[in-house]
């Protein structure tokens, strides 16, 4: 799971961002609420949105640095 957004394009991983954020939010409400089956679901979301803030900020340094070379 670590590595399954390494093969996606920016575009591809600004979707999937926004798809765990949306996942994350409805978790945390869904924690508030007391309908959570599975508690370390909330540190595993975190952890991917975390994976992909990182290889879109990697993405994004390498083609301002092609564009300024």
């Amino acid at each position: 799971m670590k590595n399954s957004f390494q093969d996606l394009k920016l575009e591809e991983l600004f979707v999937k961002r926004d798809d765990l954020r949306k996942k994350y939010f409805d978790l945390r409400f869904q924690m508030v609420v007391g309908h959570v089956e599975n508690p370390l679901e909330k540190r595993n979301l975190r952890r991917q949105i975390a994976r992909v803030e990182t290889l879109i900020s990697q993405a994004e340094r390498k083609s301002a640095g092609a564009a300024q070379a």
